[in-house]
């Protein structure tokens, strides 16, 4: 019996055996074979193979790498060193990258002579979306940058320039050097090593209106230079390169074109002075302060900005314009070292909606909203609500053109304006003042107290949307006249109003050019509104009197 079964297992083991047997002959004579194909190889004769040659230089310039060649000489690599303060808590503390946002009264109304700080931010004002302020970026140093915290680190960061003068002027962005102890310059010839930081710089003025700064090096020899443009010659569409040094590589190249003309990234008093060029051209952080090319090789901007939710590129970035740097440098390079603006003393409408604009009879110019007090408008006879529609016999249609104008003006010089008043035009002498001396002790009244409760629905609740009380006594006592708007009720015919300027906390001094003195007279006038109206409010802050009326209006659904 223990034969048998012992026959019956070898029987089943066989074919097992005879598989395994094949595959290993298999495999056996497949590495043989390979290793005789690898050794094959390595045996190829080579003789008739013709050795390549490195071909002689062809010149394929076009006028990109032309332009780079002419003026990457004259563009710098700016860093900067910010050293730590002591505080009164005895901590070191530093200043962050970004410029501080601006104080919500900074954009209660445009003034035709009021400049804010650099580029880049968007101030929150009434109805202002202050996330808006995550997209603008300046490019104040790359991700290498560090700052000083309450372990007392020096900060360092990077920019760019480009050298005007042959005795070591150079232009660049007042953000690049704001606040800097240390600035330091290097040319393209200097040593790229990290422990050579460069020549020493000093700072000659600065603009925070327009973010341009101008700061100087010594050199024994001439420096070279880059010609500048005028920026009015840019068009939509035009070819431009921007030179820098973005995270640090210097005299990177990088081209686009003009995408946009004249685009404001701060609103309000902050923008004034701030229209950029608009480019695709490649610009990161590092790149701020240097130029933007035209395809003559002439600087028409300064890079400035970018919109970005990466802190990178992304297609749009922002250069102040050529002309209004040129301007700004002349200033900066005089005796006071500093801009000088004109004013004529006013603050001015914004831009108005449709409804605006039919229920005041207005299609173009500046209307007034504020006239300071002693100022040369009010010895002119200009008032409140006067449109002012040309300056020395040239048309404006807007606040950025008369604003453009007058600062340009000399202090002590003078222009003639034509306005209309009720429908009718006449002219007025101003004498031109200097914006910071005119507007140097402007005041800001306290925040308003908590309103009254509010009443029963009524008119303004049902068809406006709106719930207001009389003025409290704190702000009557100061002249100010009208309601306080306590609530707005989402979806309603206020709330759609006030995304341009938000109605909440503000006081509605009219409606539809007729007076509110009280919460009596808006139900009056509230009630007798129709659909299909246009209807417009001409609104103020109670905290800020001083900044006048603003109008917001719609049609009434």
């Amino acid at each position: 019996m223990n034969s048998l079964v012992e026959r019956l297992k070898l029987r089943r083991l066989a074919p097992t055996f005879a598989i395994l047997a094949t595959l290993s002959a298999g495999i056996l004579i497949g590495s043989v074979s390979a290793h005789g194909v690898h050794g094959s190889e390595g045996q190829v004769n080579s003789s008739d193979a013709t050795p390549l040659t490195i071909p002689s230089p062809v010149d394929l310039s076009n006028q990109f790498s032309k332009i780079a060649k002419e003026v990457g000489p004259a563009v710098v690599n700016i860093s900067t060193e910010t050293l730590p303060k002591q505080t009164s808590k005895s901590k070191m503390r530093g200043h962050g990258i970004m410029p501080q946002q601006g104080a919500p009264d900074d954009d209660q109304g445009d003034q035709e002579d009021q400049g804010g700080g650099g580029g880049g931010t968007a101030p929150q004002g009434p109805g202002g979306d202050q996330n808006f302020q995550d997209f603008f970026n300046h490019f104040f140093g790359g991700p290498q940058s560090e700052g000083p915290g309450d372990d007392g680190q020096v900060r360092e960061a990077l920019g760019s320039g480009f050298i005007v003068d042959p005795r070591g002027y150079i232009i660049t962005n007042n953000h690049v050097v704001d606040k800097a102890d240390k600035i330091y310059v290097k040319l393209s010839t200097d040593s790229e090593s990290n422990t050579d930081l460069g020549r020493r710089a000093k700072v000659v003025g600065v603009d925070p209106a327009t973010d341009i700064a101008v700061i100087k090096i010594e050199s024994p020899t001439p420096l070279p230079t880059v010609k500048m443009g005028n920026s009015d010659s840019a068009q939509v569409g035009d070819w431009v390169i921007a030179i820098g040094s973005p995270f640090g590589q210097n005299g990177t190249v990088t081209a686009g074109i003009v995408s946009a003309k004249k685009r404001t990234i701060q609103q309000g008093v902050k923008g004034q002075f701030q229209h950029f060029i608009q480019t695709d051209a490649a610009i990161n952080p590092g790149n701020s302060g240097g130029p933007l090319l035209n395809m003559a090789g002439q600087v028409v901007g300064v890079n400035t900005a970018i919109f970005t939710q990466s802190a990178g590129y992304e297609g749009i970035g922002f250069a102040m314009p050529s002309n209004t740097v040129i301007n700004t440098y002349n200033d900066l390079i005089g005796p006071t070292h500093k801009v000088t603006r004109g004013s004529i003393g006013i603050t001015f409408q914004p831009a108005m909606s449709s409804a605006v604009s039919r229920v005041y009879n207005f299609k173009s110019g500046v209307m007034i909203n504020t006239v300071t007090p002693h100022g040369p408008s009010e010895q002119a006879g200009l008032k409140p609500s006067d449109i002012i529609t040309s300056v020395d016999g040239k048309p404006v249609k807007d606040g950025d053109e008369l604003v453009s104008i007058i600062s340009e003006k000399k202090p002590g010089t003078s222009v003639k304006l034509t306005y209309t008043r009720n429908g009718k035009t006449d002219t007025a002498t101003v004498t031109i003042q200097d914006r910071d001396k005119l507007f140097a002790g402007d005041d800001k009244a306290a925040a308003p107290a908590e309103p009254n409760a509010p009443n029963a629905p009524d008119a303004g609740q049902t068809k406006l949307g709106l719930t207001v009380v009389d003025i409290p006594q704190q702000f009557a006592s100061k002249g100010i006249h009208g309601v306080l708007v306590q609530s707005v009720k989402p979806g309603s015919f206020a709330d759609e109003v006030g995304q341009q300027i938000s109605l909440q906390g503000a006081v509605i001094n009219e409606i539809n050019k007729m007076p509110v003195n009280n919460k009596a007279d808006f139900n009056r006038i509230a009630s007798g509104l129709q659909s299909g109206q246009d209807v417009v409010f001409s609104i103020s802050d109670p905290r800020q009197p001083a900044l006048g009326s603003t109008l917001i209006g719609g049609t009434l659904p």
